[in-house]
């Protein structure tokens, strides 16, 4: 039960991180902007980090390279870019049903790369969580079905590419579950797994700097620091209790944990703007979190715990 519970904790930090970032995007931050920041103020963290512990910067190798540059390059950096600019290119709802995805893509990486054992009974725990994270943005749902109807969605070039970044996040962050789970298993530390990701991160956005160099030169200190309450946050806590979590926990498991996010979200924006939770919604919340928790009580370690 503490792998979940380190993970839950986790996605509070992500969705309170929420009422930072989307407001510094749409007050004019571009998303590489805050994503290129973010990167650079975590690596400069996770130095200090090494350098108090007297650490040696020496976590990388011929086996850990891999996964690196999956949970950095792409879970950390380009996957966050591409779901972000799929928001302002495709339908929301649309877009959030694709992420829906991602638990699919974890089990899967994790039952052929990991060759985890999956019990039947994970199945029906995934569904009721699905089911109840779709009960989440019921609202939503409605609107989107609504629109159909009336024929307003426009299905064009931009909105279709949109799409195509949605399911590219999805696959990026399905995956970095996964490659996380087999760098714990290779005996990778949380530190180490943290620079990992933050520097080979970092690497990922370098490309944004020199093509578009005023995402430097043109921000104002305020951004920085608010930036800098993100990375701290969400970044360097929320990581280092999500990777807390999942090396105690089978990689499938971690991402039904990870689905406690919408939770999260739904009732930081309850709490702090005052955004009405409906019915509907509170019983998705306690489908997606029962269903969350009663796995590590209904499924044997040993039938879901075995790594390659």
């Amino acid at each position: 039960m503490t792998g979940i519970i380190f993970i839950f904790f986790a996605c509070l930090l992500w969705a309170a991180d929420t009422l930072i970032r989307y407001p510094l995007l749409f007050g004019g931050s571009s998303a590489q902007q805050i994503v290129l920041f973010e990167h650079l103020i975590l690596v400069v963290m996770i130095v200090a980090v090494f350098i108090f512990q007297r650490r040696k910067f020496n976590f990388v190798s011929r086996k850990t390279i891999v996964p690196f540059i999956v949970i950095g390059i792409f879970g950390s950096a380009l996957g966050t870019l591409a779901f972000t600019e799929a928001f302002y290119l495709s339908n929301p709802t649309v877009v959030i049903l694709l992420q829906k995805l991602q638990p699919l893509v974890a089990v899967t990486l994790a039952y052929v790369l990991l060759k985890e054992k999956i019990s039947p009974r994970f199945f029906l725990w995934l569904g009721l969580a699905l089911l109840g994270s779709f009960l989440l943005i019921w609202p939503d749902l409605q609107k989107l079905l609504s629109s159909f109807k009336e024929t307003e969605i426009n299905h064009n070039s931009n909105a279709l590419w949109g799409y195509g970044l949605a399911l590219f996040a999805v696959i990026s962050w399905g995956s970095a579950t996964v490659f996380g789970k087999k760098l714990s298993t290779q005996g990778v530390d949380s530190v180490n797994i943290m620079a990992g990701r933050f520097s080979f991160g970092l690497l990922g956005m370098l490309p944004f700097a020199f093509m578009t160099p005023t995402l430097i030169t043109t921000i104002e200190i305020s951004i920085v620091q608010k930036i800098l309450i993100l990375a701290l946050m969400s970044g360097l806590i929320g990581m280092y209790l999500y990777y807390q979590g999942l090396k105690r926990i089978p990689a499938h498991w971690a991402t039904l944990a990870e689905m406690f996010f919408p939770v999260a979200a739904i009732f930081t924006n309850w709490l702090f703007l005052n955004v009405e939770i409906t019915q509907v919604q509170m019983l998705g919340a306690i489908t997606l979190i029962g269903a969350s928790t009663m796995v590590q009580f209904r499924i044997p370690v040993e039938n879901t715990a075995k790594s390659a």
